[in-house]
């Protein structure tokens, strides 16, 4: 029997992300689980224009990074869901923040969305994806966008939505 009690399901904001989203609390549903939404923000420090010089911006480019993160993540939250939300961000690196969350919050299945670049984009910028999956506590579903959907809403009046503003979840 699967016993999932916490799901993580880590946010960019892309149409991907919205997908996992979806199937995230779909399970979340069934299963009578938690839904964590996690966004990483990129640490500035780790920028190169702060290495010329523009250290003191990046202490307040941090800081309202996570409070957008933060706002955005409240948008997603399905109206018509039963499921517990917990919103975090955290700052640094997308795969190493997600495997270390899931770890401490002991997490029983991560729903992560996968852009599927092709082999020159996987080379040129990696895969937040891969590494997750290579090196996460527990199971992980990745979700493309767009593909053959298994999770139907049974109530159109209380489908899924994501409001956006300029192509991002507001």
């Amino acid at each position: 029997m699967i016993n999932l009690k916490a799901i993580l399901v880590p946010v960019d904001f892309s149409d991907c992300s919205d997908a996992a989203t979806k199937y995230g609390y779909a399970m979340a549903e069934a299963f009578g689980a938690t839904v964590h939404l996690l966004n990483v923000v990129q640490d500035p420090y780790m920028l190169p224009w702060v290495a010329d010089g523009f250290a003191a911006a990046a202490v307040d480019l941090l800081g309202d990074w996570e409070a957008q993160a933060k706002e955005c993540l409240g948008v997603l939250v399905p109206t018509a869901t039963t499921a517990t939300t917990v919103l975090h961000t955290r700052a640094g690196s997308p795969d190493r923040e997600i495997v270390r969350y899931a770890a401490e919050q002991h997490i029983d299945l991560i729903v992560l969305g996968t852009h599927g670049r092709g082999p020159l984009g996987h080379m040129l910028l990696g895969s937040v994806a891969e590494r997750v999956v290579r090196t996460a506590p527990c199971p992980v579903l990745t979700v493309r966008h767009p593909q053959l959907e298994f999770v139907a809403d049974t109530h159109p009046e209380d489908a899924f939505e994501v409001s956006r503003v300029g192509g991002r979840a507001s």
